[in-house]
């Protein structure tokens, strides 16, 4: 795949990368330390979406002729969101309450150039069966999911063991809905 611009991704995030490099698509990661506060009146979607731009805004004007991609995932039960966890309580706490439970993992995504802003998101449904006590402290105390919204990540063994099924990108609870940048990019005649 060809682009027409430099591709930038501004996350350190290792499944990011790994997925971004999955499209066969050439970048450069650029971060920047970007405080992850957004309006308490946001429904979910609305604040993946608000944190996405929020965070490609720190770039504005800074840009010449790359492309930006900057996202944000949050895991959401009904309205009430859930962040990274502070500690092993806070990741015990977050797991028991999705345990036996559907929630929805969205992934807010921005595309920034010098001249343009899109900001899109995906929703994917994730089942969680009922997760026993001692299977949540196995995997806090083996995976130790503190750089993961909602304590987990769906490719490790809570996923594996836990996850009765999806609906929606698997790729977008992984932390990149591909498959929606993907057009996106095409849709602006970012990939030739």
């Amino acid at each position: 795949m060809n682009l027409s611009q430099p591709l930038l991704l501004a996350s350190n995030s290792p499944r990011r990368k790994e997925l971004l490099a999955g499209l066969g698509l050439a970048f450069t990661v650029r971060v920047k330390e970007v405080h992850e506060d957004f309006p308490d009146h946001l429904q979910p979607a609305q604040v993946a979406e608000y944190l996405a731009g929020h965070k490609a805004d720190a770039y504005a004007g800074e840009l010449d002729d790359e492309v930006l991609i900057t996202a944000d995932t949050i895991v959401s039960v009904g309205d009430q969101i859930l962040n990274k966890p502070a500690d092993e309580a806070e990741a015990f706490k977050m797991l028991s309450l999705l345990s036996g439970q559907q929630h929805q993992v969205i992934t807010g995504v921005c595309l920034l150039t010098k001249t343009s802003k899109t900001v899109f998101h995906d929703t994917t449904k994730v089942y969680f069966k009922h997760l026993t006590d001692a299977e949540i402290e196995y995997y806090i105390r083996t995976c130790k999911p503190f750089d993961k919204a909602g304590a987990y990540g769906i490719q490790e063994w809570i996923g594996m063991i836990g996850i009765e099924r999806i609906e929606g990108s698997y790729f977008n609870v992984v932390g990149l809905p591909v498959q929606k940048l993907y057009s996106q990019l095409v849709e602006l005649n970012l990939i030739r």
